[in-house]
């Protein structure tokens, strides 16, 4: 943005719950800083939750909106919740499983330098709380909020300029706070086609028998033979399905080639996406699981207590990898909404936007079996729920 003014936007969010967990929406109004001016509203019910998941469906819808405005705006979030601003602000720690995730989401839509939250009384929050409840009572009626249909009224006056947060600001691991499980409402009015990601597991590479850690720092790995007949059978499989309409991968050349296989056989193109790419596994890249238990048992106990370890030698964590992973899937659902786009990558990426799509902890990730080559399936809806619709689908390769 050399040569230019940076752009600053004020987001008011809200949420609520009636019941807590009960009937729950949110809102979220975008503004700019300098003039006040109401830029986006937004508003869902969300079916049954908390008062907390609610709020932070709010922040995100809040972000996201902000982020279509201009991804490279500067940002200041007001809330009147204390909880979310100081998780989101990393001075509180985040405990509650349904929280995590969502505060993740919320940190990577921005670079954590470019948003900073305030807290602020809720009479101060009039606009987002009544978005909030219209989507509640539209909600109750069997309805979704439209926008255009709101009466809820802006305060007067232009909102203060957002000043930038402190570097590597953003949601720590575990906080205080409890909060009940967020349940979906079991119908609702028809969003229409979803979104779908067919994930792909690349085809075996030489690493991938001997269960050795290959992630985007080691030596890359071509696919042996058996992983280029993985390749071409799952390329047979999809063709006869019929409804892959276009083909994105991992840049690692497994995935390449693996992509190229299908896409050459469904007469597509392959899109590359940075944000694919597998986890940075550091010192750790090549070695067994025993070879590094032997080697680097401390460190390795750490990882697996703590998403936000990392690897030995300057590897990255799996908060990290869900960071990049989210920005692309939100990426890839702009591009291609309402189609089915086979998306080929890697384990932790896989199983990243499973857990994503389950609103499940990142402990998930150690207890979700994906094979090489395998198929899963993640639909993305309107409203921005998603819905798990198939896992480690190996009947192509038997």
């Amino acid at each position: 943005m050399s040569g230019s003014v940076r752009r600053t936007f004020v987001v008011e969010a809200d949420g609520g719950s009636r019941g807590n967990p009960g009937p729950a929406g949110y809102g979220a109004v975008v503004r700019d800083a300098a003039t006040g001016e109401t830029l986006r509203e937004a508003a869902e019910f969300i079916g049954r939750a908390t008062n907390n998941v609610a709020e932070y469906r709010g922040l995100l819808a809040g972000l996201r909106a902000a982020r279509e405005l201009d991804p490279d705006a500067a940002v200041l979030v007001r809330m009147d919740s204390k909880l979310v601003v100081e998780q989101m602000s990393g001075r509180w720690k985040i405990k509650h499983p349904d929280m995590r995730p969502l505060a993740l989401e919320a940190a990577s839509v921005f670079p954590p330098d470019a948003v900073t939250y305030e807290w602020i009384p809720r009479e101060k929050n009039k606009h987002a709380d009544r978005l909030a409840n219209e989507a509640m009572d539209a909600g109750g009626r069997g309805e979704q909020w439209q926008e255009g249909a709101s009466t809820a009224e802006p305060d007067a006056g232009p909102a203060p300029a957002p000043v930038a947060a402190a570097p590597g600001a953003g949601p720590a691991a575990t906080d205080p706070g409890p909060t009940a499980p967020a349940a979906r409402a079991g119908w609702g009015p028809d969003l229409g086609t979803p979104t779908t990601f067919v994930l792909l597991r690349h085809g075996e590479t030489p690493l991938t028998p001997e269960k050795r850690f290959s992630g985007s720092g080691g030596s890359d790995p071509d696919l042996s033979p058996a992983g280029r007949r993985q390749a071409a059978a799952v390329a047979e499989a999809l063709a006869l399905r019929g409804t892959v309409q276009a083909v994105v991968a991992s840049p690692l050349r497994r995935c390449q080639e693996t992509a190229a296989a299908v896409a050459g056989r469904l007469g597509l193109q392959v899109r590359t996406d940075e944000g694919l790419r597998e986890t940075d596994f550091g010192a750790w890249e090549g070695l067994t699981f025993a070879e590094v238990r032997e080697r680097y048992p401390e460190d390795l106990d750490a990882w697996l207590a703590s998403p936000a370890a990392r690897p030995t030698g300057g590897g990255e964590s799996f908060e990290e990898v869900a960071r990049r992973v989210t920005v692309a899937r939100d990426r890839l659902l702009a591009r291609y909404t309402g189609r089915t786009v086979l998306v080929v990558t890697h384990v932790t990426p896989v199983k990243t936007l499973v857990r994503l799509a389950l609103g499940a902890p990142p402990q998930s990730l150690f207890r979700m079996e994906l094979s090489a080559a395998s198929l899963s399936a993640v639909a993305y809806y309107a409203d921005g729920n998603a819905s798990l619709r198939l896992l480690n689908d190996t009947a192509h390769l038997r």
